[in-house]
């Protein structure tokens, strides 16, 4: 269990972040919610995460806008005092630029891509983890996914950011478990939200979630529950002694 445990969760509003934060919740954790846009979700979020008697605010940051960042950090650590789990979630998928290759692809997709899924995150752990060491235990959790180990065609803009965001996990984990820090990355396959949705959508195959259960490992698409269960154990007591690893979700197919 989680009591008397605070965890940030960017990107939290909805998908796989909301998942966790209501996961983390319900195991007794308060919850710091980030969020881009989606203010209305985030505040709803708030709210159910206050009726399981947990404390929980909503902090609007671009984590790609470093600024917002340091402002989000400040706010953080004065409105909840010690932060000792970050949950590095936030980021934008392949689908969100239209899936180009390498040659087609823009400098504004790559600066897109790049300041959402790598160099923000570098940025606020670099805000956030000097904070964190002072707590007996703490954590980092970066979501990745399957791309940084694929590689396919039309994903390599993602691919990079995700396989840099392993590589910072990584290293962290081996810089900062002197002070007490567990640093560990789950990687997600398909997974049923708006992302995975617009993914689906520019691949072959149904657009359907449910046609795409009938060819899925166990006879359905990996849901965010799914993932906040692999962060919840590794935040956990369970996972005491479980430092700078992979944790792979999706159901063992590619």
């Amino acid at each position: 269990m989680l009591e008397g445990r605070t965890a940030l969760v960017t990107g939290a509003a909805k998908g796989i972040g909301r998942a966790v934060a209501l996961r983390l919740a319900s195991e007794g954790a308060d919850v710091a919610i980030n969020y881009r846009g989606s203010e209305e979700q985030a505040r709803s979020l708030v709210a159910e995460i206050e009726g399981m008697g947990r404390r929980s605010k909503a902090y609007q940051a671009d984590v790609a806008d470093y600024a917002a960042v340091d402002r989000m950090v400040e706010a953080l650590v004065a409105d909840f005092g010690q932060v000792d789990i970050l949950v590095n979630n936030a980021g934008i998928g392949s689908s969100g630029i239209g899936r180009p290759t390498i040659t087609e692809s823009t400098q504004e997709q790559v600066d897109l891509l790049m300041g959402a899924n790598l160099l923000g995150p570098i940025h606020l752990c670099r805000r956030l983890v000097p904070h964190m060491r002072n707590a007996e235990r703490s954590d980092i959790v970066v979501i990745s996914s399957i791309a940084a180990q694929n590689h396919g065609p039309r994903m390599g803009l993602y691919s990079m950011t995700k396989a840099g965001i392993e590589s910072l996990a990584y290293t962290l984990a081996k810089e900062e478990r002197e002070h007490g820090m567990r640093v560990n990355v789950v990687a997600p396959g398909l997974v049923e939200t708006d992302m995975g949705r617009n993914l689906v959508r520019q691949l072959p195959g149904p657009d359907d979630m449910r046609e795409r259960d009938k060819t899925a490992p166990f006879g359905f698409v990996c849901q965010p529950e799914d993932i906040a269960a692999a962060v919840s154990y590794l935040v956990s007591n369970e996972a005491r002694y479980v430092t700078n690893q992979r944790i792979t979700v999706n159901g063992g197919g590619f």
